[in-house]
């Protein structure tokens, strides 16, 4: 199961090396961690739900708490803490394109304000409910998450837009084929939350950013749907799917994705160079770049990030080798 108030699955606990711990002493003091709220305590305090009931609508009191934030650190801080201003009144998880324009006309019908939710990964904000007067709704689209159609001429493969990134590549390993899409969100992030959010991943450098694998799509709104066929490129006019991407909601809801896939890969190699300053990496990178080698991915760290990873992660030896080395 998902954790409540922070990252990652509650089955799963990584302990901090002993070393890493002096380190971070070292780097910005001694602290004494505060103690989490207990789950009980907050789903308790969560108040009664102003929706009228919906056979849709989940009003759970610890429902409502695991859609209440996201996965910033104010988010985390105000999860742990249990200072929560406010929740959605309800949760709903439609399993159909159908089953979101009925939960979107019974948002305008009773002045509800609606919430689309992906994978809960926002560090913006956006699904965080304000307090206020009128009831919140939040609209969970995991639910959507099969492929729906697999063009292997075209390459473009349509999914509902709630398929979370490691169910998307499976699905579409299966068949012999990847997205290439990995933001560091990919665990949990939805292909919907990609594309209203302009979303860029670790491979993005060869398989491209979301804006070049979205082909097209239906969005759901309140005044009706919006279909964007996966056409290809046109002289004529404004591309009504730049409309759609970084949006996030605003315009309404897309339900379904097409996007534009590779053959996977016979080998993948990744490598990992060091270089004596920052500077140095730059350089490094800049000529790569430039000289257009045909990479998937090419990430630069400052020093202190990169000290930081391998302390975190308990690799002195490995920490002892470079310093002796990039002197």
């Amino acid at each position: 199961m998902k954790r409540w108030n922070g990252w990652g699955e509650t089955s799963i606990t990584n302990e901090l090396p002993e070393n890493a711990g002096v380190f971070l002493d070292t780097a910005i003091g001694a602290t004494t961690p505060p103690k989490d709220a207990a789950l009980a305590d907050v789903v308790a305090a969560v108040p009664q739900s102003q929706l009228t009931e919906h056979p849709l609508i989940n009003t759970d009191a610890d429902m409502r708490l695991r859609h209440a934030r996201g996965q910033s650190f104010p988010d985390w801080l105000a999860l742990r803490s249990g200072s929560i201003e406010a929740f959605p009144d309800g949760v709903a998880f439609p399993q159909t394109d159908a089953q979101v324009k009925t939960l979107l006309d019974f948002a305008k019908e009773h002045d509800v304000k609606l919430i689309p939710y992906g994978g809960g990964t926002s560090v913006v904000g956006h699904i965080n409910p304000e307090p206020g007067d009128r009831p919140i709704l939040t609209m969970n689209l995991q639910r959507l998450n099969r492929m729906r159609r697999l063009d292997t001429a075209s390459r473009l493969a349509t999914f509902g837009a709630g398929v979370a990134g490691p169910n998307l590549e499976a699905q579409l390993r299966a068949k012999g084929y990847t997205l290439g899409h990995y933001p560091q969100s990919f665990e949990y992030s939805t292909l919907g939350g990609w594309i209203v959010t302009r979303s860029s991943g670790q491979q993005s450098r060869g398989y491209g950013r979301i804006e070049d694998l979205f082909a097209g799509g239906k969005l759901v709104a309140p005044a009706g749907e919006l279909e964007m066929p996966p056409l290809p490129a046109s002289a004529a006019g404004p591309d009504i799917r730049e409309m759609v991407m970084g949006s996030e909601g605003r315009l309404g809801i897309v339900t379904e994705a097409t996007v534009r896939v590779s053959q996977l890969p016979e080998k993948e190699v990744f490598h990992s160079v060091f270089f004596p300053d920052f500077e140095a990496g730059k350089t490094a990178v800049r000529q790569i770049v430039q000289a257009d080698l045909p990479l998937s991915m090419l990430r630069l760290s400052t020093g202190i990030e990169t000290e930081t990873t391998l302390k975190l992660a308990g690799h002195e030896r490995l920490i002892s080798t470079l310093e002796r080395l990039l002197r």
